[in-house]
C-alpha cells in the first residue's frame, strides 16, 4: 500500500529535476486530462483522471507503487494538498510546488497582490465570493464550472468592477481579457480561470515604499474601535436616537457581520452603521429615501475608504430586487418594513423601537416568522465630567431576531 504521495505544481513551465524524477518513478499518476498528456508520465503507469480527490486519495492508499499527483499552481494554495494529507489517508505527501495561479494572474496584469483578498468560488460559495467582491477593492477569485466570470458577473449587478479574466494559465491556449463587470455575462470563458476583480473607491493607502505589513485588507487601516463616535458623521447635524453609537455598538453586536456576508442597512441616515459594517469586512447596501441621507452615508463611506452600495429608495419596495442578505439593520420604516426583510429570510435582524407597544408589534411579528427574538431596554446616561452632571439621556428598546436554520455559514 503507498503511504506516500509526490504532489508536483504545473504552471506551464517545464517540470523541475526534482519533478522529472518523481514521475519517472511513478507507477500511479493522478491529474487533470492536460497534465496526464505531458510526455513525462511513464507509458505503463496507471492513470486517474482527477475529479474527486478523496476518491483519487482512496486509489492512493490502496496502490502498491509509487504514486505522483499533479495539479495546477501552487498545490498547498487552495489545493489539493490538503485532502491528501487528512488524517483518513495516512498518506505522508511531498510537495514539488509551481507558481500559484493567483501569482500567474496577476503577473500577467502586471500587478501586486500583496493587498488582495483572495477567494474560491463553488456553486456553492458563489455569493459569498460576490459579498467579497462587492466589499473589497481587488480581489482574486479561484473559479469553478457554474461559478465562473459570467455568474460573478451576474451577481455583481449594480456594482461596477472591470474584471482581469485570465484563462488556461501556462498552456498555448491561455488568454487574458479585460472587461466591465457588466459585460463578463456575454462571453463563454473557457476553465480552468482566474478572475482579478478591481475597483470601487480606493481605501486608505499602506505607508511606506514597500506597502503594508500584512497580506489581503489591513486590519489597522483606519481609526481604532468597532463604532466611532457620533460626531464623526452627519456632517455636522445631530444623529438621531436610532443612530446614537451606544446603540450601533449593540446592533453590530447582535448582527456579528463579517467577510462574505451582505449587510442591508434600512433607513441608513447618515451612514454611521453602514460604513461600521463595511469596516468589519462585509459587504453593505445602505438603503435610504432621503437623497439627503444618502449622499451623506456615500460621503461617510468615502471618508474611511470603505465600498457600500447605496440605494435610493422607499422601503419596502426597493428591497424586492435587492441580492439576498444575511443580516439586516432595520433603522426605520417600522413594522412593514420589518415584515419585508423577515420575508427574505436573513440570518438575523435588529432593529428599535421608540415604546414598549411598539417594540412588541415588531417583535410578534418576528417570532411569526419563525425568528427567535431577544429584546432589551438600552438606556445611556451621558455625563460632564468636569461637574459630573448629566447632559443627556436616551431611552430605546433593541430588538433582535435570529433564524436559527440559518446559523451554518452559507
Amino acid at each position: 500500500m503507498a503511504d506516500r504521495v509526490t504532489v508536483i505544481g504545473w504552471d506551464g513551465s517545464p517540470l523541475t529535476a526534482a519533478a522529472r524524477s518523481a514521475l519517472g518513478a511513478a507507477t500511479l499518476v493522478a491529474g487533470a486530462a492536460h497534465h496526464l498528456a505531458l510526455p513525462e508520465v511513464p507509458p505503463r503507469a496507471e492513470r486517474i483522471r482527477l475529479g474527486s480527490v478523496s476518491l483519487a486519495a482512496r486509489r492512493i492508499t490502496g496502490h502498491r507503487g509509487t504514486a505522483v499527483v499533479l495539479a495546477d499552481g501552487d498545490p498547498g494554495f487552495f489545493g489539493v494538498v490538503r485532502t491528501l494529507r487528512a488524517p483518513e489517508f495516512g498518506l505522508e505527501v511531498e510537495v514539488v510546488p509551481a507558481v500559484s495561479s493567483v501569482a500567474a494572474a496577476f503577473a500577467r496584469a502586471g500587478m501586486p497582490w500583496d493587498d488582495a483578498q483572495v477567494v474560491v468560488a463553488h456553486r456553492r460559495t458563489l455569493r459569498r465570493a460576490v459579498n467579497v467582491c462587492r466589499a473589497h477593492t481587488k480581489v482574486a477569485v479561484l473559479t469553478s464550472p457554474g461559478a465562473g466570470p459570467a455568474e460573478l458577473g451576474l451577481l455583481m449587478e449594480g456594482v461596477h468592477r472591470t474584471f482581469v479574466i485570465c484563462e488556461e494559465l501556462g498552456t498555448d491556449r491561455e488568454q487574458v481579457s479585460v472587461v466591465t463587470s457588466d459585460k463578463a455575462p456575454d462571453h463563454t470563458w473557457r476553465d480552468p480561470n482566474v478572475v482579478i476583480v478591481i475597483g470601487g473607491p480606493a481605501g486608505p493607502v499602506a505607508a511606506g515604499e514597500g506597502g503594508g505589513w500584512i497580506a489581503g485588507r489591513d486590519p489597522a487601516a483606519g481609526p481604532r474601535g468597532w463604532v466611532q463616535p457620533d460626531a464623526e458623521y452627519g456632517e455636522g447635524a445631530v444623529l438621531g436616537e436610532g443612530e446614537r453609537d451606544l446603540l450601533r455598538s449593540a446592533q453590530l453586536a447582535r448582527l456579528g457581520p463579517r467577510v462574505g456576508d451582505l449587510v442591508w442597512d434600512i433607513g441608513c441616515g447618515s451612514g454611521a452603521f453602514a460604513t461600521e459594517a463595511a469596516r468589519a469586512g462585509a459587504a453593505v447596501i445602505a438603503v435610504d429615501r432621503d437623497l439627503a441621507a444618502c449622499v451623506r452615508s456615500e460621503s461617510a463611506a468615502r471618508r474611511f475608504g470603505v465600498q457600500v452600495q447605496i440605494v435610493h429608495g422607499s422601503a419596502p419596495h426597493v428591497l424586492e430586487n435587492l441580492p439576498e442578505p444575511d443580516v439586516v439593520r432595520v433603522g426605520g420604516g417600522g413594522a412593514a418594513v420589518v415584515t419585508a426583510v423577515a420575508d427574505r429570510r436573513p440570518q438575523r435582524i435588529v432593529t428599535h423601537a421608540a415604546t414598549r407597544d411598539a417594540a412588541e408589534l415588531v417583535g410578534r411579528d418576528l417570532t411569526e416568522h419563525g425568528y427567535l427574538v431577544e429584546c432589551a431596554l438600552l438606556q445611556s446616561v451621558e455625563l460632564d465630567t468636569r461637574a459630573w452632571t448629566e447632559t443627556e439621556r436616551n431611552v430605546v428598546f433593541l430588538l433582535s431576531g435570529t433564524l436559527p436554520q440559518r446559523e451554518a455559514p452559507r
